[in-house]
């Protein structure tokens, strides 16, 4: 089974849904996934291989974004310097990132050989639009998709509990309006969508001392397909509402 670091440090399971919801064997994405998660870039594997891969295999632009350092006290510390940092090393290093995102392996060999310690992003809007949900709702999402029948994508399961789910560029645009219509405004829900000008951090980035991130369910190898946005809306409206709905009762 996947692992993924809790606020501590320690390394805690993810269950990751297989068939019907039940969870699948150790490192596996389940049928819909193709590819074995333990096969992917991970933190072992070094930053560079995980971006040239990302650019060779997948067609992806990828960015070199913050690193960090080792603070005065020994405590990693982002490579911005600022203190209250919300992602220490997990996020662009400046303003002309977009930019500089290429899918190019020249491109992406020259940023890590400029800053090996960079992390790895990986520009929205482009390749594919981004859904970020919580830890507790993309697991339930995963296995009512599977019950339906959905045809699932790549996730990211990143050190802050969270869920990226990757779909088709122009997600990000066409989801509000269709959540609502499921009864599931945007506004009321614990769900951030990353479309043009936005970003996602790659496994396998760190974020301070949260841990790196996984990929819960990596692409799969024989294609770049990913869901479109009627494919994810209900279950995500299903999931992201009861919750929503549970939080206010509490």
């Amino acid at each position: 089974m996947q692992r993924v670091e809790d606020t501590l440090g320690v390394p805690r399971p993810l269950a990751v849904p297989g068939p019907l919801g039940v969870p699948g064997p150790t490192g596996t994405s389940g049928p819909a996934g193709g590819a074995r998660a333990a096969d992917g870039p991970r933190a072992g594997s070094g930053l560079l291989d995980a971006a040239l891969r990302y650019a060779e295999e997948w067609h992806w632009d990828v960015v070199a974004g913050s690193w960090l350092e080792a603070g005065p006290d020994g405590a990693p510390r982002c490579s911005c310097a600022s203190p209250a940092c919300p992602a220490p090393g997990a996020h662009p290093a400046g303003p002309g990132w977009a930019a500089q995102a290429s899918g190019g392996t020249a491109a992406v060999r020259r940023m890590w050989r400029e800053e090996p310690r960079a992390s790895v992003l990986l520009p929205t809007g482009r390749g594919f639009d981004a859904i970020d949900v919580s830890e507790s709702a993309g697991l339930h999402a995963l296995a009512r998709m599977e019950r339906l029948g959905v045809r699932l994508g790549p996730v990211i399961a990143t050190p802050a509990r969270r869920l990226v789910f990757l779909a088709q560029p122009g997600t990000a645009a066409k989801l509000p309006d269709l959540l609502a219509r499921h009864g599931a405004p945007p506004a009321s829900l614990d769900l951030v969508l990353r479309g043009d000008g936005d970003w996602v951090a790659a496994p396998p980035t760190r974020t301070g001392r949260l841990g790196v991130a996984l990929w819960a369910r990596e692409p799969a190898p024989a294609g770049r397909w990913l869901p479109d946005a009627d494919a994810v809306a209900g279950p995500l409206a299903y999931v992201c509402g009861r919750e929503a709905a549970q939080a206010r009762r509490r």
